[in-house]
């Protein structure tokens, strides 16, 4: 008798499931309480996999085998609770990809720097000849491509509320690039709980795996010293020089692992700012754990191309540099955006506060910015804190009035930065449209 799985959520993960349910043969059902994209309802009726959109229909779920649930649907929703009481597995869609590939998993996370790191590290090892994928959180699917293609690796960007429902789900390197406050409002305002969550990377590896951290990160110091799992280490380190491991010193990145040593100038890659120089370190520990040879990793740290919306230069306009990292959500991005830079900084910041604590940037932000201009529905809490620590400061609900402030405020040699540490729904789509938004309007300038 076939099993039942059901997938709930019909995104580019969700359909990606569906896939891979119907090429093993499992009798499979979609279900999604919003509504589908058209891209993934033809995909669907062209698979001939059954689904609805805009509701839950409970009866015919409950009755699963299994259920891979999107990562977008907290585990405290009924429906979930439901399935659990009865007794039914729901598992994230990297578990279940997780059980029909051979290839191994280099699986990446972080509250910040995991999209660049993830593409960084894949760049490394395509440009050096591997068969390899890109997966997860950015890229493909991965419950898609294990359907599809036959990788000997994959780099997967792996975010905490993919790994709140794994099970048996095991990298061969996994990286914690760091943890800060994020996404409180999912972990029920505990940080130890969101902690938890990011250290299931390391769940089920062993002793024949790696973990790559950031050893100056005293959150994961702490997690390391009382949970002591049995996994290879990997330190990377802005601050010690490491007989084994991966560093930066005197503007050089340096990596020491199994008996290769690498050396890179970091200023003359496309990268900039102490973030990226961990992230840089990250990959190139990956790429030396799989002997990769030290020209292909210089080769191709030099020809990377970083993903949009993260510290982008958009244009330099009367001398002023402006620059869109609308990626940067949280408080912690900001921080690394900020220490990027040593001219004087236009910061425009604001959004959706997902329980911010200002106090983390407040040194720079006093060092750095000359004017906050906050854009966002509700500029309160950053008007307030920042009041009297910023020599001016403005609110607006418009991205292109926000540019048109900067470029008033702005002087040869300034920063225009958006990086708004707040989510973007109270104006925005999602902070592509927020970033996308802002170029246009730095564009508009010189028109």
């Amino acid at each position: 008798m076939q099993k039942k799985v059901t997938i709930l959520g019909g995104g580019e993960s969700g359909t990606g499931a569906a896939i891979l349910a119907k090429s093993k043969g499992f009798e499979v059902f979609l279900s999604d309480k919003g509504q589908l994209h058209q891209k993934y309802i033809d995909i669907l009726k062209s698979e001939n996999i059954p689904f609805e959109q805009g509701r839950h229909s409970e009866e015919r779920i409950l009755e699963s085998d299994l259920v891979v649930k999107s990562p977008g649907i907290p585990d405290k929703v009924s429906l979930i609770v439901a399935l659990k009481e009865k007794g039914t597995p729901v598992i994230s869609e990297i578990e279940f990809a997780s059980r029909y590939t051979d290839a191994k998993l280099i699986a990446i996370t972080g509250s910040n720097g995991k999209t660049t790191t993830t593409l960084l590290t894949y760049h490394l090892l395509k440009n050096a000849g591997l068969n390899v994928g890109l997966a997860g959180n950015i890229g493909d699917s991965f419950a898609w491509a294990a359907a599809e293609k036959q990788y000997d690796y994959y780099v997967l960007e792996i975010s905490s509320f993919q790994l709140d429902n794994i099970v048996d789900f095991h990298p061969y390197i996994s990286v914690l690039l760091n943890i800060t406050p994020d996404h409180l409002d999912r972990y029920g305002y505990d940080f130890q709980n969101y902690v938890d969550s990011k250290f299931n990377i390391i769940r089920n590896q062993t002793a024949d795996d790696y973990f790559i951290y950031y050893k100056e990160s005293e959150v994961i110091s702490r997690e390391l010293e009382k949970r002591r799992p049995e996994v290879g280490r990997v330190e990377v380190s802005l601050e010690t020089p490491l007989a084994s491991g991966s560093y930066l010193e005197n503007g050089k990145l340096i990596s020491n692992i199994n008996g290769n040593t690498f050396e890179q100038a970091f200023g003359e890659l496309p990268i900039k700012g102490p973030h990226n120089a961990i992230n840089a370190l990250t990959a190139i520990s990956v790429a030396q754990l799989l002997d990769i040879r030290a020209e292909k990793i210089s080769e191709g740290l030099r020809s990377f191309t970083n993903a949009p919306h993260r510290l982008e230069q958009v244009e330099v306009i009367g001398g002023v540099t402006y620059i869109n990292d609308s990626k940067a959500t949280n408080v912690d991005s900001v921080f690394y955006a900020l220490g990027s830079f040593d001219q004087p900084v236009i910061l425009i910041a604001g959004g959706v506060d997902k329980g911010n604590d200002y106090s983390q940037i407040e040194n720079l932000v006093r060092d750095k910015v000359k004017g906050l201009i906050i854009l966002g529905k509700d500029p309160e809490k950053l008007q307030n804190y920042f009041s009297g620590k910023v020599p001016q400061i403005y609110a607006t609900e418009d991205v292109r009035d926000a540019v048109n402030k900067g470029r008033e405020w702005g002087v040869p040699g300034d920063i225009v930065l958006l990086s708004p540490a707040c989510a973007s729904f109270d104006l925005f789509k999602n902070y592509e449209d927020r970033g996308d938004q802002f170029k246009a309007a730095v564009r508009d300038l010189v028109r």
